[in-house]
């Protein structure tokens, strides 16, 4: 007869182990039907969460061309919306906006828990920046925006439109500051220009009124020297001339030469004269002085003696004395040093410009509340439905987790029953016999 080997120790009967299951199904569905009762209970009474998002596009061209045409400062549309963008990413710009609003999150916050604390965990879930995969090149037009995620008794659609308000009026209102800052700094590095080519004018001025005073004082000084040097000249020949004058008058005293005479008429004086005689001479040498007679010459060294100046014997005297009297006032040197403050920047070179473009600068004016730095393509909406719990999902898990749970269970209690040891059966009394009494009493 053949008898079937029982199973070995290491290997799974599936015939027991679904009979053991069977035998365990009221346990199974008991322990289903508690988690799905939880994970139902979890699905409609936890707190529902909503999310809302705004999306934002680049500025069209004609919203900054007031801004850019300044020259200053230009802004294109593709970075004002990425300032925006990283306006609404700052966590300080988050934490001063929703702290601002601090009274909507009283009901999450937990005992002894500052509004802070409580906003550094709430930002890491409530918040997701919205931009385009930069893996993927569809072509389309750049954007940017925010999901925020909140619960029930949250105004989440104000706070988010109204988040967005504050960002871009918070980069609108750097961009403010940021514009007055070029501004002023361009100002001031005019000014500072303007102030520069005015010290560089008044050294160059003060410099050139050194030069000419200078040239005049070394001018007078060479011409004094001249006008010395010719005095000392005539001076010389005057006294040259006297001494020989003096000893042209010894000559003509001692030749008894009283009158201008020639050496001619000298020799022909004793003899008589008769009719009248017309002498020509012709002298290849020049005459001695003392020809000219003890008269003549007595008379030009008085003269010459009682002379107090030489000057009017030199035309270069006059002329040197009219160009000292020139010198002793430098016309270009008073009208340079007669301009006035408002009468030097006319002789400025470049100045004219400097000037324009500091009242150009103090004159700039931007009307930054028409300054559009993005265009709200999406405004955040009434959402129609939570997005967490998601109670279907829950319930199936429950379900699911349930029933594997109650499985689990089933099978760690049938192993705990078999691994159990059997129990030993009692054996059966012996019966006494009974006695009739009866018997024994008759």
């Amino acid at each position: 007869m053949y008898v079937k080997a029982p199973p070995p120790a290491d290997e799974i009967d599936l015939r027991e182990l679904l009979a053991s299951l069977w035998s365990e199904r009221f346990l199974i569905v008991a322990v289903a039907l508690l988690i799905s009762a939880t994970a139902a209970a979890y699905a409609f009474l936890a707190r529902p969460y909503y999310e809302v998002r705004s999306v934002l596009h680049p500025p069209v061209l004609k919203a900054l061309d007031e801004l850019n045409s300044t020259g200053v400062y230009s802004l294109d549309a593709e970075t004002a919306l990425k300032r925006v963008g990283a306006a609404l990413a700052s966590y300080t710009n988050r934490l001063a906006f929703f702290k601002a609003h601090e009274e909507q999150f009283a009901f999450l916050l937990k005992t002894n828990q500052t509004f802070g604390q409580f906003f550094d965990d709430f930002n890491l879930e409530a918040f997701k920046m919205l931009q385009p995969d930069p893996k993927k090149n569809e072509g389309l037009s750049p954007y940017v925006g925010i999901s925020f995620t909140y619960p029930e008794g949250v105004d989440g659609v104000r706070l988010t439109n109204d988040f967005v308000d504050f960002a871009i009026t918070s980069e609108r209102k750097k961009i403010v500051d940021d514009f007055a800052t070029v501004v002023q700094n361009k100002l001031a590095l005019v000014e500072r220009r303007i102030e520069a080519e005015r010290a560089r004018y008044l050294s160059a001025k003060d410099a050139q009124v050194a030069k000419l005073l200078e040239a005049d004082a070394l001018e007078r000084a060479q011409l004094q020297d001249e006008l010395d040097a010719l005095r000392n000249e005539l001076r010389t020949r005057r006294n040259n001339r006297i001494a020989q004058l003096n000893e042209a008058i010894r000559i003509a005293t001692s030749l008894n030469i009283r009158k201008p005479t020639t050496p001619n008429a000298m020799g022909e004086a004793a003899k008589a004269a008769q009719g009248n005689v017309i002498r020509t001479e012709v002298h290849n040498q020049e005459i001695p002085l003392y020809f000219m007679g003890t008269e003549a010459l007595e008379a030009e060294r008085d003269a010459l003696e009682k002379r107090r100046s030489d000057d009017f014997t030199s035309p270069r005297i006059a002329e040197i004395q009219k160009r000292l009297r020139l010198l002793e006032t430098n016309r270009q040197v008073e009208m340079l040093k007669q301009r006035k403050d408002k009468d030097e920047d006319l002789f400025l070179n470049g100045l004219d410009k400097l000037i324009g473009e500091a009242a150009r600068l103090r004159g700039l004016k931007v009307d930054f509340s028409n300054l559009a730095l993005v265009k709200v393509d999406q405004l955040a909406v009434e959402p129609i439905k939570p997005v967490k719990p998601k109670k279907l999902l829950i319930l199936a898990l429950g379900l699911v987790l349930g029933g594997m749970l109650g499985v689990f269970v089933a099978l760690v209690r049938g192993m705990m029953r078999k691994s159990a040891p059997p129990t030993k059966r009692l054996a059966p009394l012996p019966q006494l016999p009974i006695q009739d009494n009866t018997q024994v009493a008759a």
